[in-house]
Formats: C-alpha cells, structure tokens, sequence
C-alpha cells in the first residue's frame, strides 16, 4: 500500500480556528485530489483549537458527493483531534452520507420549509 499523503489542517488553514466553510474548501480540494488518485491521506488537526460544523461540512463531508463511502473510509484516515471535535466530525459524516444518498428529497424538503416561512411573513 502507498505511503499516505499527509495533511496538516492548521497549515492549510493557517490557523487554529478552523471555522469558516471557504477554509474548509481549502481542505477538501486538497482531500479531493489525493482520493482521486486513489491515495491514502492522514489529516492532521493537530494544533488546531476551535472547528465548526460549517468547517467540517466544506472539508469532509462533501467528500460523499463526490467518493463512495468505501472509497473514503479506506483512504482517509484523521489524528490528533479531540474526542468533542472527533463527535462531531461523525456527526457530520451520517449527516452528509444521508443528504448524499437521497439528496433530491432533502433539497424539496428544504424548499417547502422555506415556502412555509415565506408564507407566514
């Protein structure tokens, strides 16, 4: 098996708040690249102090648009990151591999949400 291509969050990011989805992109495309090719990638988020879902979404959990979830969950592989923040990227996994596997119902679920507030303004 290759050698894994590292990544480091922080240095990507250029800091230890990783909050903003633009910067999550950053990380993604990175991700996206490597998967692509079909090598393993172990992203660090060592250094890194405060993450957002919006973060995490941008950077991870687009991947399931893109790779199946085999392809994913074989090649990557994440470290040095804190249980809360590790809770929350599986959150953000079963959320994605959701939206991803039916995402047509989800996008109409959304639109008629926003048709019954703009009803009630």
């Amino acid at each position: 098996m290759q050698k894994a291509t590292r990544i480091s969050v922080y240095e990507v990011v250029g800091s230890p708040l990783c909050v903003a989805s633009d910067d999550g992109q950053k990380v993604h495309d990175r991700l996206a690249v490597a998967l692509a090719n079909g090598r393993p990638v172990l992203l660090s988020f060592h250094n890194v102090s405060i993450m957002t879902s919006a973060f995490l979404n941008a950077a991870i959990g687009q991947l399931y648009g893109k790779f199946s979830e085999e392809k994913v969950r074989s090649l990557l592989q994440v470290e040095d990151m804190e249980p809360q923040d590790a809770g929350l990227v599986k959150r953000v996994v079963e959320t994605a591999k959701q939206y991803f596997q039916n995402r047509q119902r989800f996008d109409q679920a959304v639109r008629e949400v926003l048709e019954d507030d703009d009803d009630d303004t």
